[in-house]
């Protein structure tokens, strides 16, 4: 089973937009269903390659993608394209979920989500034919959730630097400062400048169509966070999964202990180490619907 490999594709947005990305085909034949794999802000889709091969090997499908702006998917002059947050998901995550319906008639289809591609399913008319969904650290950065302890140093870095830089490039050079990748100017200002609230960030008259399609999500939702992850905080996960009205969610909030790490924060777990503890147990919610971790779970 070592031959597992991803394979090319084009997705086709609403609006004309490419997208590129890779399918990795199931290793057993028995498929299992398909999942997307949702990249977190300023995060290439290949960092999940390893995770995305993993799933193949047990007999899932995996459709792992850039949003536009980002990586494969990334045009050819950045500055001023303006793409957002909420593109992301009424438009590319919407077109990812229909492409792999279309490819796999009747599989069901989940999701992992990584940080805002935990939220970003919320926005997508399609996303109300989703199975399942896993999150991990999912939340839209707002700043009071951070951790306490790093709370001052983040609002600094990414809501006060980001979107100055932005304002004088065109677009966020996180790539430069090794700050993620470089981000289109819109998804920078939603980060920087974002409020409280989701709907803070949508005109009085798109506020109900939203929040509409955040309800019409009916799969059931495994919300994980880890204790030490800056930005993915109870409070951050809590704000985040409650947009998911029609769902019902588990939340669990692990320590670095639980798998096997004295420091995890929140972009471990997507590291190759995890394969024999933390992506097995993500098989048994992706695969059966169980929670892992049940003496993990928090209101």
């Amino acid at each position: 089973m070592d031959d597992v490999l991803g394979s090319a594709i084009e997705i086709l947005c609403d609006d004309g937009v490419i997208l590129k990305g890779d399918w990795w085909r199931s290793a057993r034949k028995e498929m299992l269903g398909v999942v997307i794999m949702n990249p977190a802000t300023g995060v290439l889709a290949r960092y999940y390659h390893h995770y995305a091969r993993f799933l193949s090997l047990h007999g899932f499908e995996v459709l792992t993608y850039d949003y536009r702006g980002i990586g494969l998917s990334r045009p050819e002059r950045l500055a001023g394209c303006g793409y957002n947050w909420r593109q992301w998901g009424e438009l590319d995550f919407d077109a990812v979920m229909r492409h792999a319906m279309q490819r796999r008639p009747g599989i069901p289809v989940s999701v992992v989500g990584h940080s805002i591609g935990g939220v970003l399913p919320g926005y997508a008319p399609n996303a109300s034919h989703l199975h399942r969904m896993l999150t991990v650290g999912a939340q839209y950065a707002y700043w009071r959730d951070y951790l306490p302890s790093h709370r001052m140093a983040l609002f600094l870095k990414w809501h006060l630097l980001m979107p100055g830089l932005t304002a004088l490039i065109g677009y966020f050079p996180g790539r430069a400062l090794n700050w993620l990748e470089d981000l289109p100017a819109g998804v920078a200002y939603q980060w920087g400048l974002g409020r409280e609230r989701l709907e803070s960030r949508l005109k009085p008259c798109e506020v109900e169509q939203i929040l509409s399609r955040f309800a019409a999500v009916t799969a059931p939702i495994l919300a994980i966070g880890v204790s030490d992850d800056e930005f993915g905080t109870k409070p951050a996960i809590s704000r985040t999964v409650a947009y998911f009205s029609g769902a019902e969610v588990t939340k669990a909030m692990l320590s670095p202990g639980d798998v096997g790490r004295h420091m995890v924060g929140h972009f471990d777990l997507f590291h190759a180490r995890h394969a024999t503890g933390f992506w097995l147990d993500t098989l048994l919610w992706l695969r059966d619907g169980i929670n892992p971790w049940p003496n993990r779970r928090f209101d």
